[in-house]
């Protein structure tokens, strides 16, 4: 493989190991992994050179990298990538696409590519030639456009996550409140410390609760971690009421049983994992309140989109 990969250009040698390692840590990791952690695995197990650790100085981004995650929208469109909040996933085309190994899987990706992008675009796109050097990636404007866009928002979204992160349990549980109060539900009963019975709040559609439906809320601060399939269990065993609904979240995610579990429940129980917690935060941002606004502040900034 050392020698298909010499046989490249520096940049698309640079994309082919980092990108075949991407895909094996995705593999180990279970499939998915945020985009920030892939980078870190990476800087720490692949031998990179000093012109792949070099900055650009029109972006301060790290060759490297912006390499990748230009390449990963070829990946991305060949059906081998997702990413979603800064995570990255892998599907099972890309777990497949491992086996052709470091060179043949981006050939084949940016191949993929220039299908779609002839399909979609009636070939106004396509990339004429090959690309020597990064600053020449600028050849397809809009791909380094939607590489850097992507690079931003894993940035702002790692440090939003690392925000929560800092959080205490009962801090993470008033923000889960307030966005349900920013959702137009009422909040008569936030656990103090101590004993809560199982449920973190109680939310109502009317301050009296007279109305369907009533949620029942359980809520889990653990960054990083995953909720088992017995806390579902265990939530679905509280909602005894016409017109109870579960809602666990959590600052982690949960397991593929968990979420099985709820999917399969005789009550309706719905998981918001910290991905699904940060896009409600977002949308309904501009309905907080200014002070339940202060507990994870955020500022909104426009970039040029494109038009894929």
């Amino acid at each position: 493989m050392d020698k298909e990969l010499n046989k490249l250009a520096p940049s698309k040698r640079s994309a082919a190991k980092t990108m075949f390692a991407t895909f094996k840590i995705l593999k180990e990791e279970g499939g998915q992994l945020p985009g920030k952690q892939i980078i870190e695995k990476i800087r720490k197990t692949i031998e990179l050179t000093e012109w792949e650790k070099e900055i650009y100085e029109k972006t301060g981004y790290v060759r490297w990298e912006s390499i990748l995650h230009f390449y990963t929208i070829d990946c991305i469109k060949a059906g081998f990538l997702r990413k979603n909040k800064g995570v990255w996933y892998l599907t099972e085309e890309g777990e497949k696409a491992i086996s052709l190994g470091a060179v043949k899987l981006l050939e084949t990706a940016s191949q993929l590519y220039r299908h779609w992008a002839a399909d979609n675009k009636d070939g106004k796109t396509k990339r004429e030639k090959e690309v020597e050097e990064v600053t020449e990636l600028e050849e397809n404007k809009t791909q380094t456009q939607k590489a850097n866009l992507d690079l931003l928002e894993e940035e702002a979204i790692a440090g939003i996550k690392e925000f929560i992160k800092s959080k205490n349990a009962y801090e993470f549980q008033d923000m889960v409140a307030a966005l349900l109060r920013a959702m137009n539900y009422h909040t008569p009963f936030i656990s103090p410390k101590g004993k809560d019975g199982g449920l973190d709040i109680v939310a109502y559609n009317d301050p009296l609760g007279a109305t369907s439906p009533r949620l029942k809320v359980q809520v889990k601060h653990r960054p990083g971690a995953v909720v088992p399939v017995d806390d579902i269990r265990s939530l679905t065993g509280l909602l005894n009421k016409d017109g109870d609904i579960g809602l666990f979240v959590t600052s982690g995610y949960f397991t593929s049983e968990s979420e099985r579990s709820a999917r399969e429940s005789h009550r309706h129980i719905k998981l918001l994992d910290i991905d699904n917690f940060i896009t409600l935060w977002q949308e309904f941002y501009d309905r907080l309140k200014d002070d339940d606004k202060n507990m994870l502040p955020l500022h909104s900034i426009y970039f040029l989109g494109s038009n894929d």
